[in-house]
């Protein structure tokens, strides 16, 4: 392959952001790897058959303890894990101007943040309850979705 096919199969995938777009996406990276780590933590705890350390909280071990934290058998905090580090992963493609990878965050965050809200209606009418590690991935979720609703589109 020549050189200027090479470097015109690379315009057609990268577009050029401006600087406040930039660190808009680099910032939501940044802050995904926070909830992937509580996911991660989340999701070893519960594969390993220990409890979360929840400083003594009884709400807590109820939440993570019900039947909501499960799906098949599996854990939700998997999912949660999966998709954080989607996340990181597209926001950091957006960051290098993929043209896709903006679209793909968006529709990742809006699903999280639908998934958060149900998470959020089950801890406060189903179990009377809230665990610690759930209300901080939500406000990462929140966060995440401020940040994406914010984020300037391409002219």
């Amino acid at each position: 392959m020549s050189f200027k096919s090479k470097s015109r199969a690379r315009e057609s995938t990268a577009i050029v952001l401006r600087r406040g777009t930039i660190i808009v996406y680099a910032l939501a990276a940044l802050i995904s790897l926070a909830g992937l780590a509580d996911a991660t933590y989340l999701t070893v705890q519960n594969l390993a058959g220990e409890t979360a350390v929840c400083g003594g909280s009884p709400d807590c071990f109820r939440v993570l303890g019900s039947v909501y934290s499960k799906i098949a058998g599996f854990p939700v905090a998997a999912i949660g894990t999966v998709a954080y580090f989607a996340v990181f992963t597209f926001a950091t493609f957006a960051a290098f101007g993929y043209q896709r990878a903006p679209t793909f965050l968006a529709v990742t965050v809006f699903m999280m943040f639908v998934a958060t809200l149900w998470f959020l209606y089950v801890q406060a009418f189903l179990l009377h309850a809230f665990c610690r590690y759930c209300l901080f991935s939500a406000a990462i979720t929140f966060f995440l979705t401020g940040l994406i609703v914010a984020t300037p589109r391409r002219a």
